[in-house]
């Protein structure tokens, strides 16, 4: 191949650059020249994982626990699971529905490659997580992007699949907890769109990775509702095990070997010394730690929420969960991209500008990860307040 631009395929092209990435980088050129930057632009927990559960893991590699697994994941890590179902939800969840996968990328990888075939439609919410749309393009088809705003608390819901379900259209993907809204969709709703996509052969897929940080609602599952959606969920946020690249799928039972297939051939298996590892994340000691973090999770929420509301952002809707806040900032008279950048330049604030998220709205939006301490979530509101006085 000659030195000029590489040839690539031609789905390149539409897959974009996730641009909160291109942000950290300042942010990391600016703390290389001695500047405090306030990290509020990447979904991270800033808790490290569990000392029982690293303890696990350095315990797995010492005995030699480095070869591949069966591509479901381990027999015993996939009955842990489904006893974590069991305890929390009170759920009987077969372990032969469950896949393990590395991070939940990857199972979001999966049931796309299962459902998707090229032009098909897969409809999701704008704005959303932006590897989702990726993902769909990866395998040929087309995310419709369907615009939510406060009315329907940025969740899609029965009434606009109605409107938006084409002949085209294979599945819903939706989130809850959502990115980058924080937001819940009530189990009745949940309900009225399972029904709806079942009514028309389709596949509703609910993206639960935030699971477990909830604040204001009961902590709930789409598999109490239907054994016929496809569930992702990971452990890295609320089990605070990003880097292990660790997820999960609890698939219908008649799409089970057809996700084994393709993960065989995709990546072999998810990666074993992690799997080992998770299986620490179920003790009750683990799992006390975690409760206590959601509770720290929420008092940065409930700092932070009225804060930005009084330096003037807009929030209408108090997120559910995860660790977001998806703030209109049109009254400042800044593209959220201007605003994102003079931020980070001028007070050494990071936050992600509502592009990487969609179209709809997106240029008067910010989003804030209250992923670090209240000290630097202080911090940084003091910092916002100087540059509004100044501006």
């Amino acid at each position: 191949m000659s030195g000029g631009s590489p040839r690539t395929a031609r789905r390149i092209d539409d897959i974009s650059s996730f641009r909160v990435m291109d942000l950290l980088a300042r942010a990391r050129e600016l703390e290389a020249e001695g500047r405090r930057i306030v990290h509020l632009e990447i979904g991270e927990p800033d808790f490290d994982t569990p000392a029982p559960v690293v303890e696990a893991g350095r315990a797995a590699l010492l005995a030699g626990a480095t070869r591949y697994t069966p591509a479901l994941g381990l027999p015993e890590l996939r009955r842990a699971i489904a006893n974590f179902y069991a305890v929390r939800h009170g759920l009987e969840i077969s372990p032969d529905r469950i896949i393990v996968t590395p991070g939940a990328s990857g199972a979001l990888q999966l049931v796309l490659g299962v459902l998707v075939n090229p032009d098909t439609e897969v409809l999701m919410t704008d704005p959303g997580y932006p590897c989702n749309r990726h993902f769909v393009r990866l395998f040929e088809g087309r995310a419709r992007q369907v615009a939510v705003h406060r009315d329907t608390r940025y969740q899609l819901t029965a009434d606009l699949l109605r409107a938006h379900w084409s002949k085209r259209t294979v599945a819903a993907l939706v989130a809850s907890p959502a990115n980058p809204t924080g937001t819940v969709i009530a189990p009745e709703m949940l309900a009225e769109m399972a029904a709806y996509v079942a009514d028309r052969d389709g596949a509703l897929i609910v993206d639960e990775i935030y699971q477990g940080l909830v604040y204001d609602c009961p902590d709930s599952t789409a598999l109490s509702i239907s054994d016929q959606v496809f569930v992702v969920n990971s452990f890295s946020k609320y089990f605070g095990m990003t880097g292990w690249r660790l997820g999960w799928i609890v698939a219908p039972q008649a799409y089970v070997r057809p996700l084994e297939k393709l993960a065989q051939n995709l990546f072999l298996c998810a990666p074993t010394p992690s799997q080992h590892a998770a299986l620490a994340a179920f003790r009750p000691e683990v799992l006390a730690i975690l409760e206590t973090r959601r509770a720290e999770f929420r008092a940065r929420r409930d700092y932070l929420l009225p804060a930005l509301r009084e330096l003037g952002f807009d929030i209408p809707v108090t997120p559910d969960g995860a660790f977001y806040l998806y703030a209109n900032c049109e009254r400042f008279g800044l593209d959220a991209q201007e605003l994102s950048t003079r931020l980070l330049e001028e007070v050494g604030v990071a936050v992600t500008p509502g592009v990487d998220f969609g179209e709809f709205g997106a240029a008067h939006h910010i989003r804030f990860a209250y992923t670090t301490g209240l000290d630097d979530l202080r911090e940084a509101v003091g910092r916002l307040r100087d540059f509004f006085a100044r501006a």
